[in-house]
């Protein structure tokens, strides 16, 4: 029997495929545990030093940011645009962490589920493999259109 060779571009659209994915999990994840559990979600988030002024509006933009997001990474059209989306989100959260890890001696975690039982410098790196998953989306996804 014959193999068949995968293309080249197949492979790159099953690999951006399985980004998104990834990250569709973390968002839903994300999304969903911060409005399962909203009171103390945005009760964590009045006790930063950062960004506590405007818990009552981040403790309803971000969960349903994060919701919106997944839509636009599950359809093909949009899927870029999610990338990017995700990496700028990804970015600025891991920015706040270290902002938080350099700057606060009070470290309040606004995470939840499982996310909450990492420390801080463990969150970074986790956002980190992410971030390196969403770039390598967004540079395979670009490739395929300009091949």
């Amino acid at each position: 029997m014959p193999v068949t060779r995968i293309p080249v571009a197949m492979k790159k659209i099953i690999i951006i495929q399985i980004i998104a994915c990834l990250l569709i999990l973390l968002f839903v994840y994300a999304g969903m545990s911060k409005l399962l559990d909203h009171r103390v979600f945005s009760l964590q988030l009045t006790q930063s030093p950062l960004i506590g002024r405007w818990a009552a509006v981040i403790a309803w933009v971000l969960p349903a940011g994060e919701l919106l997001l997944v839509v636009s990474l599950v359809l093909p059209a949009t899927r870029l645009l999610g990338l990017y989306l995700s990496l700028a989100l990804l970015l600025l959260f891991t920015i706040y962490l270290l902002y938080m890890l350099g700057f606060s001696v009070h470290l309040p975690c606004s995470c939840g589920g499982v996310i909450r039982y990492m420390s801080w410098k463990q969150h970074v790196g986790f956002n980190c493999v992410f971030i390196l998953l969403a770039a390598m989306g967004i540079r395979l996804h670009r490739g395929i259109k300009n091949s």
